[in-house]
């Protein structure tokens, strides 16, 4: 995805169960609980850095989840570069991180916490749009404060403030209002993460039993989701009016495995298809256009192996209307961001 130029990309982290084990347990850790002790898998917790538009990875780091997604965040700077614009939520803009990432050349568009806890930003500027331009630690930001109120069609209403931070400090290349829209573009990354855990894996801890297994097994699986993606994102190349979005990530998936149990195209071909079997079947049956998403992805892990899916999941499109409220302005897309 390209806004204005420059490619959106979205950090953000996940943890992937492993099975339990004194090989495992002594790299990676059990979560603490409240009680003291650990409590239920453990895990590897991974920070990527997606690209927004066809939610393909840029780059990934993974490692115990005693190491925080801060600082596994470091590790993605070397794939940041001038030309981007990178989106995360309120757990990532702490001042040291928010400056190391600000000085790849990529371009910020962080939210940040409201609360009483929150770091103290004094107003320098003030611009018409209602934004303003503070100091957050050593980097120089706009700060976008926004009122976004969501109504469904049964009436149910959900509003909360957000305040943004971004290092795109000219209000005429990149006004608050778009800045706000595009924020929702952050939810992609939620939908790999999804891809990844609940489609590929099924809710299923991985296998492996030792370490080094596990982070072959971790490799494997970004592989194989970087390939269906591609392939994903081949498809739908193939067609300037189609939107990513409306690829089945779910049949790109089972094509690839009918492919392997039967089999076939296992022979070299000096002709080059881009599109191939799984894009075909991609095309064949697109999904329609996606709504907004309101609410994080969240699937819980069922305690029996024999109902992993969990129950099943409504997939109703429902409608929904956003608005946005600035200091000075109140704003009503005529598209629902």
């Amino acid at each position: 995805m390209s806004w204005r130029g420059l490619l959106v990309a979205a950090i953000d982290g996940t943890q992937v169960a492993i099975p339990a084990g004194e090989a495992n347990e002594a790299v990676f850790r059990r979560q603490p609980t409240v009680l003291g002790g650990g409590g239920g898998y453990p895990g590897v917790r991974v920070v990527a850095l997606v690209a927004c538009g066809t939610r393909t990875l840029v780059d990934a780091v993974f490692g115990p989840t005693t190491t925080g997604e801060l600082a596994m965040a470091t590790g993605l700077t070397r794939s940041l570069r001038p030309g981007m614009l990178v989106l995360a939520d309120r757990n990532f803009p702490a001042r040291d991180l928010f400056a190391l990432l600000a000085g790849t050349g990529a371009d910020l568009l962080f939210r940040l916490k409201t609360t009483s806890n929150a770091p103290r930003l004094n107003r320098v500027l003030s611009f018409a749009d209602g934004s303003w331009l503070a100091w957050h630690g050593p980097t120089l930001v706009r700060v976008l404060d926004a009122q976004i109120t969501v109504t469904t069609p049964d009436g149910t209403t959900r509003s909360e403030a957000y305040r943004l931070i971004t290092t795109l400090l000219h209000p005429g290349k990149a006004p608050a209002a778009a800045l706000v829209r595009l924020y929702h573009q952050r939810w992609e990354i939620e939908t790999a993460f999804y891809e990844l855990k609940s489609t590929i894996l099924g809710g299923r801890v991985l296998r492996a039993r030792t370490p080094d297994g596990v982070i072959q097994e971790i490799y494997a699986l970004l592989t194989c989701y970087q390939l269906l993606r591609t392939a994903m994102t081949d498809a739908t190349n193939s067609d300037a009016r189609l939107d990513p979005d409306r690829a089945s990530f779910t049949i790109a998936l089972n094509t690839a495995r009918d492919q392997i149990t039967t089999i076939q195209q296992t022979r070299h071909q000096t002709a080059i298809d881009l599109i191939g079997v799984i894009g075909a079947a991609v095309l064949a049956d697109l999904l329609p256009a996606r709504r907004p998403r309101t609410r994080q992805r969240i699937r819980k892990r069922a305690i029996s192996k024999y109902n992993a899916r969990g129950p099943a999941i409504d997939h109703k499109t429902y409608p929904i209307q956003v608005t946005l409220t600035t200091d000075r302005e109140i704003l009503t897309p005529t598209s629902t961001p």
